[in-house]
């Protein structure tokens, strides 16, 4: 099983960070985000790494990775990204955001997980988003569950704040039905804008699908997806102030937002 990192964007938001560099290049206590990953992967005995490049792909040169492509990063978004390595999904594979960084406990939870589709979701993510934002609600996403721990809505702007249990983070697995489920979703995305429709709920083009946009598409279809919930113990490097935070947690400094998963 292959774990694909998406590491194509460009990431203005960490500017100057990214100016001249990959957005997985920069470093939190002086490791690159992308080598953070690569080590926990490697705890957890996966092997097989795949990395889609994109913004100053040819700075990304580690040996022991499989790379992909996305020529269109700058037009493009998460979904795009995720097809360019399409050719290894094969039965079944991880998908993990570039930008993020998490503890070996964060990626076992999600190996343990025997559904089609499952999903990392923190469940005690305010105080985190507290510290990131003034108002936790300018970039929370909705994540509501039914009972049985599937997802009912994912990735939507909440009305208010019940309707989020937690918030995705970015690291999810398919395998089985559930890469037969994402495939068949897609291409009639990609249909319905061929027709003319906006594709899934309408909200964006077909190329600037988001990953949250194409699981709530799935969930709409009646596929179970599955949430993995867990309590910290990740990090996401999406700004300069998420940076200057990664690295007081990282370096011991800002203990709070560690809480064993």
């Amino acid at each position: 099983m292959y774990m694909i990192i998406l590491a194509a964007g460009q990431g203005s938001r960490l500017s100057p960070y990214t100016d001249k560099l990959p957005k997985c290049l920069v470093e939190v206590s002086g490791k690159t985000l992308l080598d953070w990953q690569l080590q926990t992967a490697r705890q957890s005995n996966i092997r097989d790494i795949a990395v889609v490049r994109g913004y100053m792909a040819s700075a990304i040169d580690r040996s022991d990775v499989t790379y992909f492509e996305n020529l269109d990063y700058a037009d493009t978004n998460m979904v795009e990204t995720l097809w360019c390595a399409s050719s290894v999904f094969n039965e079944g594979f991880i998908v993990s955001y570039g930008d993020i960084i998490y503890e070996q406990c964060v990626l076992e939870a999600l190996l343990s997980s025997s559904a089609a589709i499952s999903v990392v979701v923190d469940t005690c993510w305010k105080d985190y988003w507290e510290q990131r934002f003034d108002n936790v609600m300018s970039d929370a996403e909705t994540l509501e569950s039914n009972s049985d721990g599937t997802i009912s809505s994912i990735g939507q702007k909440p009305d208010h704040i019940d309707q989020i249990n937690g918030q995705y983070i970015g690291l999810m697995m398919f395998r089985g039905s559930g890469v037969q489920a994402l495939r068949q979703v897609y291409e009639n995305a990609k249909l319905s804008e061929l027709s003319g429709h906006l594709p899934l709920r309408g909200q964006r083009t077909f190329r600037q699908l988001y990953m949250t946009d194409i699981l709530q598409g799935i969930v709409d279809t009646g596929f179970p997806v599955q949430q993995v919930p867990i309590k910290r113990s990740w990090l996401e490097i999406d700004t300069v102030t998420d940076l200057e935070l990664a690295n007081k947690v990282v370096n011991g400094s800002s203990k709070q937002l560690v809480v064993d998963a």
